[in-house]
């Protein structure tokens, strides 16, 4: 989607629904979303700040386009991908290496942002 000066905007459509509701926090709760772009709170049906799971998905995103290819199925212990993320990042980022001699093609400060960005705990997620 373009905006009145044609900057490109990212939509889930997933989230094209009235949200079921807020707990008093001001967070909000309901499983809407793409499965894929989900922060694990989605996934484990807690409330949620909705600018803690917008950088969640953009931190999806910006994985994708630097690599064509997604980082889990599902942000959920249950994946193994998203459990060696948050459990053991190096084995994560083993698992993706592109070159065939297993060089490490992720910059240091790819890595630190992309684990912000994913972190499991969104309190611990950059909020700027």
């Amino acid at each position: 989607m373009l905006d009145d000066q044609f900057n490109l905007k990212i939509a889930d459509f997933g989230f094209a629904d009235i949200i079921q509701g807020r707990d008093g926090s001001g967070k909000l709760e309901g499983k809407l979303g793409t499965l894929g772009y989900m922060a694990p709170e989605i996934h484990l049906g807690e409330a949620y700040s909705g600018q803690s799971v917008d950088l969640f998905a953009a931190g999806v995103i910006l994985f994708i386009l630097l690599t064509r290819r997604v980082p889990f199925t599902r942000a959920h212990p249950s994946d193994p991908h998203y459990y060696l993320l948050v459990t053991n990042p190096e084995k994560f980022w083993a698992s993706h290496a592109e070159a065939e001699d297993g060089e490490d093609i992720y910059t240091e400060e790819f890595k630190d942002l992309f684990e912000k960005m994913l972190s499991f705990d969104a309190d611990l997620r950059p909020n700027y």
